[in-house]
């Protein structure tokens, strides 16, 4: 079994500079966490892979495929392979854990 805890992951992802931390991959799927900032310009495209975004606190907008919708903690949006997408209008910091399947390829 492999277990995480978010506040783990949080300090982890700290220390590591990036806005991104992927936490486990296996062949048919990754996680990760993402954190944005308020304010903050989300840099990401269109993936290879499905994706699933689970809001664990913040605010703010994301746009999928010329929708737009907002989130905050509890959000759940999925994204599928190849479909343009980025948060924006991001009120309070946030922090998503992110799911890809099959595993990310980049």
């Amino acid at each position: 079994m492999q277990g995480f805890e978010v506040a783990e992951l949080l300090r982890e992802q700290v220390r590591s500079g990036e806005s991104y931390l992927e936490f486990l991959r296996v062949p048919m799927l990754s996680m990760g966490l993402y954190v944005l900032e308020a304010g903050a310009v989300d840099p990401q495209g269109p993936h290879l892979e499905d994706e699933v975004y689970y809001v664990v606190s913040g605010r703010g907008m994301i746009h999928v495929d010329g929708e737009n919708r907002r989130v905050e903690k509890g959000s759940i949006v999925y994204v599928a392979a190849e479909v343009e997408h980025r948060f924006h209008t991001i009120e309070e910091r946030l922090e998503v854990l992110v799911f890809f399947a099959p595993a990310e390829s980049g």
